[in-house]
């Protein structure tokens, strides 16, 4: 068994205001995203999207938080909220859901697109090879906090985790870091070289090859991390994030054959 470390989620406090490792980690992945998707619009050349850069990019950050709060509301504690309406949108309590947060963006950016006249699938593709950095980040982030821990086990590098009880626990989310974070990562930036000149896949592709790969990613680690304990397990031994990581599957199949059918 190895000791979990005892880190203080808070990094420092000035009076009330208080900055958290949790955070930091967001702002870290915001940070890795934008200097990538800015490196990939000089080397592939999309002056239209340089053009809207810092405005995409606001809309985007807005509909990633409430995306992410009211996923959160609505696919994992409807009921409580429901009952507590001042609080769906205190973020500061915890509380985001990856999928919403997923939805928001693409709201966020289909909207934007049409409006200024972008191509949406080029554009999403820029950014989502860069989603796994911040994801693999807020992991961290996570497993610093002592929350979304896993299951109760006994592999050597199980961990008994603040407020898991005493027995020792799969450190999952160590494990969706690596999986859903720095492979996932590399993976995208390796496959995205073959949707630019020569072009041998569809702009979208990427979009797709993410919502396969995050999605089995995803199931995979489900099965080693507790469920939440307001909701269990949802039907046929399935969480809620494996049956929301199932429909991103067929998402991404779905969207990779369109486009494909499309650019023929």
């Amino acid at each position: 068994m190895m000791t979990f470390p005892q880190i203080d989620p808070v990094i420092f406090s000035i009076g009330p205001l208080q900055v958290r490792w949790y955070g930091l980690m967001y702002v870290l992945g915001f940070a890795a995203s934008l200097l990538l998707v800015k490196h990939q619009i000089k080397k592939f050349g999309y002056k239209e999207l340089d053009v809207h850069f810092e405005n995409l990019n606001l809309v985007l950050i807005i509909s990633l938080v409430l995306g992410g709060r009211l996923g959160y509301v609505l696919f994992y504690n409807l009921p409580y909220y429901l009952g507590h309406p001042s609080e769906i949108l205190a973020t500061w309590q915890g509380g985001m859901s990856f999928h919403g947060g997923m939805l928001g963006l693409v709201a966020g950016g289909v909207i934007f697109c049409r409006k200024k006249r972008l191509d949406f699938w080029r554009v999403a593709d820029f950014y989502t090879v860069t989603i796994p950095i911040g994801l693999g980040l807020g992991r961290i982030g996570n497993f610093i906090n002592g929350e979304l821990y896993g299951r109760v086990t006994d592999v050597p590098w199980g961990m008994i985790f603040p407020g898991g009880g005493p027995q020792p626990r799969h450190p999952s989310q160590l494990y969706e870091s690596f999986l859903e974070g720095l492979l996932l990562f590399l993976l995208l930036w390796f496959f995205k070289e073959k949707q630019n000149p020569p072009a041998s896949w569809p702009s979208g592709s990427m979009v797709a090859l993410f919502l396969i790969l995050y999605g089995i990613f995803r199931i995979g680690v489900e099965l080693f991390r507790e469920p939440d304990a307001h909701l269990g397990f949802i039907a046929a031994g399935m969480t809620m994030g494996q049956l929301l990581s199932s429909i991103m599957i067929v998402a991404g199949i779905v969207i990779f054959l369109v486009r494909k059918r499309q650019a023929a």
